[in-house]
């Protein structure tokens, strides 16, 4: 089978469990939980009351009242204690610290059936879960060959060897790349509260219900969608030099002193630096340079998503 997987070492699962779990969430987060079941995960952000991004998550269900949001794990604990101050009134509660469940990608033309062939089924649609009583698969894109893979380890430890038998191993990076390609853009610890969520093309790529009704962030948010125009944009990038830049590095541009944008994840793959960068249109247009005004040149690739709604 044309597979491949990795553990997936920069990722975590931040559990929340109680009767009152998805209320929490909704009045908290930009995704509608009532649309939450164990064959649907769906994507979202957790904002300040200011509109700026403190985390994005995947959210799948793992069992009766138990749920997951996935993030990167730099920034579980401060996404933890974020949500914790808000989560005292509810029946639910917040565990950073488990990390018996483990975070695996599988992608590729045979990731599919051979995921079958391991746990007896497989998602068939875009954000569509299965779930067992040590596992949860999401598919993860349009056409069914990215998947992410939640496993019990306590409970069953043998899961990641199974994948093992039937995929080829690969790279944390690897998935990464896929993911910059897709265009979806992931918060790290230098970039918690650094950009709305328009900046990243949220709005574009389904994090954010605008019909849901309130949330954290939500006046800010559904201002700017209904009312006004993003100054910055996320856009697909090949940055200069042979070492991925460090999250929020600034760019710039010509014709001004301030920085007009910061990249949003890079990675080495193929021996190119592909990444997504937050950057105004007009610097854009002039050109921009990686952190400082005499640096290196950036190139602007194509989004797999428009960016017309501008």
């Amino acid at each position: 089978m044309t597979c491949q997987y990795s553990l997936l070492q920069q990722e975590a699962l931040l559990h929340i469990e109680g009767p009152d779990s998805l209320t929490f969430l909704q009045g908290q987060t930009t995704c509608d939980t009532r649309n939450l079941d164990p064959e649907r995960a769906l994507t979202g952000i957790y904002c300040t009351p200011q509109g700026r991004v403190v985390c994005d998550f995947l959210l799948s269900q793992l069992a009766e009242d138990h749920y997951a949001l996935r993030m990167r794990r730099n920034i579980r604990a401060s996404s933890s204690a974020t949500f914790g101050k808000y989560i005292i009134f509810s029946k639910a509660e917040l565990d950073d610290q488990r990390d018996d469940w483990q975070v695996v990608a599988c992608w590729g033309p045979g990731a599919a059936p051979a995921l079958c062939e391991i746990f007896g089924i497989a998602p068939t649609a875009s954000f569509g879960a299965c779930a067992g009583d040590d596992f949860v698969l999401v598919q993860v894109d349009e056409g069914g060959q990215q998947f992410e893979c939640y496993l019990d380890s306590k409970t069953n430890p043998q899961r990641l060897t199974q994948i093992g038998e039937l995929m080829q191993p690969s790279t944390e990076t690897e998935w990464q790349a896929l993911q910059i390609a897709s265009g979806i853009g992931r918060i790290e610890t230098a970039t918690v509260e650094e950009f709305i969520p328009q900046m990243l093309n949220y709005d574009l790529t389904g994090q954010i219900s605008f019909n849901k009704g309130c949330y954290t962030g939500q006046e800010v948010v559904a201002r700017l969608h209904y009312r006004g125009k993003p100054k910055r944009r996320m856009y697909l990038a090949e940055l200069p030099g042979t070492e991925p830049a460090v999250a929020g590095t600034p760019l710039f541009s010509t014709g001004t002193e301030q920085s007009v944008g910061n990249v949003v994840n890079s990675v080495l793959t193929d021996g190119k630096v592909a990444g997504l960068v937050v950057a105004t249109a007009s610097g854009l247009e002039n050109g921009l340079y990686l952190g400082a005004k005499d640096g290196l040149v950036l190139s602007i690739g194509e989004l797999p998503y428009s960016l017309k709604s501008d």
